[in-house]
């Protein structure tokens, strides 16, 4: 069974709706986060945005390490607006009016960019060696920008790492490796 949003007609998902708009020309902004409230038709103006999780996967290519040798990463990153009253204001004036493929596409933006200059800071064993500390690296980096959008990095985690370099920088890597256990793909892709 199916319930719909009196105000919106949409299935109840977790959402939030902005009420602007009022009799006597009042400036008033209300936010609702599920639930519901009267609306007055043709004098209120109502918003949504949704507060359910987003799924993104940043991708930053051909990127440089600290010794200059290129590398390739794709992560998942977990994301959802935050529902504290103040953080939930910042995050209507940022995404109201947006869909959610362009909420997805700023917010994977900002983590590719972080993901970026991260990935030039470090060698490719530091990255290679320790990709939940990289990953970490990135959450904690990233987290500031993206929460003064009003937005939550509930969990970053490193996919695949591709790696193009010499051989001999690609052996110590293979003994130095993940072990059999880990879930990560990783690629070397060597030339003489």
């Amino acid at each position: 069974m199916e319930i719909l949003c009196h105000l919106c007609h949409c299935s109840l998902t977790p959402c939030l709706f902005h009420f602007s708009g009022a009799c006597c020309g009042s400036d008033e902004k209300t936010y609702m986060v599920g639930g519901w409230a009267w609306a007055w038709w043709l004098i209120t103006d109502i918003q949504r945005i949704t507060l359910e999780i987003m799924t993104l996967q940043p991708k930053c290519e051909d990127v440089e390490t600290a010794e200059g040798v290129a590398i390739t990463v794709t992560g998942v990153a977990q994301i959802k607006v935050m529902t504290d009253h103040d953080l939930l204001a910042i995050a209507c004036e940022q995404f109201l009016g947006k869909s959610v493929p362009e909420i997805k596409g700023v917010v994977l933006q900002t983590l590719e960019g972080h993901l970026r200059s991260i990935l030039g800071t470090l060698t490719v064993e530091q990255i290679y060696q320790d990709r939940d500390k990289f990953a970490q690296l990135v959450r904690e980096v990233a987290a500031p920008d993206v929460g003064r959008m009003g937005i939550e990095i509930l969990s970053f985690t490193i996919k695949v790492i591709y790696i193009y370099a010499r051989m001999s920088l690609l052996s110590s890597l293979l003994e130095s490796g993940p072990s059999a256990g880990e879930f990560i793909r990783v690629s070397l892709v060597a030339f003489p």
